[in-house]
């Protein structure tokens, strides 16, 4: 019998950039987070994106509350298609001929992995991981965009003529490997297993999880964070259920049902004020009954009359939808299977960002796959690097240059430290004099000062570069959750995150980049690294 750990493996050497989407659309959240993006892509196809794509980054321009990741995924697919045009591509043409399309929602403001995104001036998804890239030349980050880019690109075999969507924070790795879609317009990723009974519901925790159910014609239908009990109820006209799992969330869409839904949405997206999410808005009213959907929406503060006229928009649509296609054997919605098990690498919060990139510093089955993905030799773990420190065999160091210093259990990637004692720590693009802590992160940070970096347990510290403005230091710690403190002018900083965010608002991405790139080669021009070759900052 195939061990578990045996497929997943398998299943991360597909991720290799030897299959992907024929177009990607990135849809960021303002207009120099879209020209970053355009031009990162654009010169990492053949290690991101396969070496043909094609490359639509747009933002969203919308009202302040957001058009939610249903309007959001019409709108950015419209913008691509006129971005697409003035290159002379027509994106409907190639969608309905059989390309693979994928979209990638970046939007939000990445409160729970505070202060990094404010060290990427607001650029969440350009937030670094610990694997390699050629850039113009240089070494350079993976990026958590870049990562599920890479991750999803197994997805487009089996997605022709079809428009895929995924949210940009997390990478996973599914037991059931990418099963063919088409069987219904509009299929969405689940969890699934045998329906389990109300002891093992309540075991696993599912009230905790927007669920798929699928009953036994392969159909499938949407519920939200409820009980075995309330699941039973809701679902008693959908027929007898013969799987269920929670949902991962990302979707794909048939040609006909993304211009159906164009079509059919045409008013709010001309006027860019109303807010639809794919789950509650989209997915849940062509699944369930009124009865059920409307007592689910009135969990959500949503008036039964409300959610009973949405409900009979969606009723009509589906009707007038499905009468028109010729193939009537295609269903509306159905659940493209990730398996029981998946390894799921979750960079969205602070803590787990620091345990899954430390996880590479393990040697378990997983730590190896990650190893795989990350492109992370698993025996010589010093890469592209020039190490003087005492280093255990868990650590893992890329393209970094360290004088002296003793470095256990942890993962440096662009490194340049002249004495560096570090334990269980993560340490990104940094450029020190003196580092010394136990389970820090350390992200983005130039340090010039003489007595250098002595920091307590679990601190975090990242520098943030603005043009024409001072560099800020911003600091937090492992254990804080930024999404709580995210308002809060905590002692320990001269600004709050939320702060800080809004004073990136307009800033440059690429002109503060090159802000810290300029002061980390300056510092690294003053460094002594004896017997060591010189060190180019450009790379990091």
């Amino acid at each position: 019998m195939v061990k578990t750990e045996d497929v997943l493996m398998r299943e991360v050497k597909k991720m290799d950039g030897s299959v992907g989407f024929d177009v990607v659309i990135v849809c960021t959240s303002t207009e120099m987070q879209e020209n970053f993006w355009q031009n990162r892509l654009e010169k990492t196809t053949g290690q991101v994106a396969v070496k043909d794509a094609v490359i639509l980054v747009v933002h969203e321009d919308w009202a302040a509350d957001g058009a939610g990741n249903g309007l959001g995924t019409l709108y950015a697919y419209t913008k691509a298609r006129a971005k697409a045009k003035a290159k002379g591509i027509d994106l409907d043409e190639k969608l309905e001929s059989g390309s693979s399309i994928a979209m990638y929602h970046t939007a939000g403001k990445g409160t729970r992995l505070a202060p990094l995104p404010g060290a990427e001036n607001n650029n969440k998804p350009g937030v670094k991981l610990p694997s390699l890239l050629e850039v113009d030349g240089v070494k350079t980050e993976l990026t958590i965009l870049e990562a599920v880019i890479k991750q999803t690109n197994s997805y487009a075999p089996s997605r022709k003529a079809r428009c895929s969507v995924f949210w940009g924070d997390q990478i996973f790795v599914p037991l059931a490997g990418t099963p063919e879609s088409g069987k219904h317009h509009a299929d969405i990723l689940g969890m699934l297993g045998p329906m389990p009974s109300a002891d093992e519901w309540a075991a696993k925790g599912l009230e905790k999880y927007g669920l798929i159910a699928v009953n036994e014609a392969g159909d499938a239908a949407q519920v939200e964070k409820v009980t075995f009990e309330q699941a039973t109820d809701l679902l008693s006209s959908f027929g007898t259920v013969s799987s269920v799992g929670p949902s991962l969330g990302s979707f794909s869409v048939s040609a006909a049902l993304l211009k159906g839904l164009l079509e059919e949405f045409a008013s709010e997206l001309s006027g860019k004020e109303a807010k639809f999410d794919s789950d509650p808005d989209f997915w849940m009213p062509l699944t369930l009954s009124v009865e059920s959907y409307v007592k689910i929406m009135e969990t959500k503060e949503v008036t039964s009359d409300v959610a009973t006229k949405h409900h009979a928009r969606m009723a009509a649509f589906k009707t007038k939808f499905l009468d028109a296609q010729t193939d009537k054997a295609v269903g509306m919605f159905g659940c493209i299977d990730a398996g029981t098990v998946c390894y799921w690498w979750d960079y969205g919060q602070l803590k787990l960002y620091k345990k899954n990139n430390l996880l590479a510093t393990a040697s378990s089955a997983e730590a190896k796959a990650l190893h795989q993905f990350m492109r992370i030799d698993s025996k010589s773990r010093v890469q592209h690097s020039q190490v003087a420190a005492t280093t255990d065999k868990g650590s893992v160091v890329l393209n970094s240059k360290v004088a002296k210093g003793s470095i256990k259990g942890s993962l440096l990637s662009s490194v340049q430290v002249e004495d560096l004692q570090v334990k269980d720590c993560l340490l990104i693009n940094v450029t020190a004099k003196k580092v010394k802590g136990e389970g820090l992160i350390l992200y983005n940070v130039v340090d010039d000062s003489e007595e250098g970096l002595c920091l307590e347990e679990g601190d975090v510290r990242v520098n943030v570069y603005m043009p024409e403005k001072e560099k800020l230091v911003m600091k937090s710690n492992v254990s804080i959750d930024g999404g709580k403190v995210f308002k809060t002018k905590m002692d320990i900083n001269p600004y709050s995150f939320q702060d800080v965010y809004k004073m990136n608002g307009a800033v440059d991405v690429s002109a503060a980049k090159a802000l810290q790139q300029a002061a980390a080669a300056e510092l690294v021009a003053k460094m002594e690294f004896p017997g060591m070759l010189p060190y180019d900052c450009s790379e990091s």
